[in-house]
């Protein structure tokens, strides 16, 4: 699959070092581009291929509709802030920051959530195994406790967000995050795992039993993706 994420031009970064922006933009302005703008990535597999567990109208509307919608933000975005600096105008080149975070953060999240499923016979659902699963065992009893800790945090979020299990590299563990809206997951926490929490992730098919589709999700997670990110951690 190919990873469409985006650095920023020289002139952006430099709006945004300019700019007074939370550090979650920031971060965004380090990760890779390409060819100077954000494109939707491909899937690995068929809108339908996660069937019956995620229905294959949900995923292209969500790939197809609302991550294109981010990637077209995210390019807005940064066009605007590039003209801004352009102009010596600061004041609008930081106004678009919390734009760049939220389309940016939009476009990271689900380029590494769609890496994060496969279908159930072709990779997706069972265990971790390996260094995964001692991992987890260590940091969190079990499996099982780990599904609960991450299904109890989806359950929690007010509104709309993610929960992540992240490598925390300054503590050397393993931890259960939520993050509101599209706030990328930054500093030392990195991300191994998330899972969408937005209504346009599940309502097509779940409505409002939403604690259904956290349930389901458990069988097309692609854990040979998580074992790798924990690897490179």
């Amino acid at each position: 699959m190919a990873t469409a994420l985006f650095r920023t031009a020289p002139a952006v970064r430099a709006a945004l070092r300019a700019s007074s922006m939370k550090p979650g933009v920031a971060a965004l302005a380090s990760t890779s581009f390409v060819r100077g703008k954000a494109t939707l990535p491909d899937l690995s597999y068929d809108y339908g291929a996660l069937e019956p567990y995620i229905s294959g109208k949900i995923m292209e509307l969500h790939h197809k509709g609302h991550h294109q919608t981010y990637v077209n933000g995210l390019n807005s975005a940064l066009e605007t802030i590039e003209e801004a600096k352009a102009k010596g105008d600061e004041i609008q080149a930081a106004a678009t920051a919390p734009l760049l975070n939220f389309h940016g953060g939009g476009h990271k999240n689900h380029t590494l959530f769609w890496e994060n499923l496969a279908p159930n016979n072709k990779g997706g659902g069972g265990e971790p195994e390996g260094a995964l699963k001692s991992a987890i065992e260590k940091d969190f009893g079990s499996f099982q406790n780990l599904q609960k800790q991450i299904n109890t945090a989806l359950a929690g979020i007010q509104g709309s967000g993610w929960a992540w299990l992240v490598k925390d590299k300054a503590a050397g563990t393993l931890q259960v995050i939520t993050k509101a809206n599209q706030d990328p997951v930054i500093g030392n926490q990195i991300p191994l795992l998330g899972i969408d929490a937005w209504e346009h992730a599940y309502y097509l098919q779940y409505q409002n039993r939403k604690a259904e589709y956290f349930n389901a999700i458990w069988n097309v997670i692609n854990w040979g993706t998580v074992a790798k990110r924990l690897e490179k951690a």
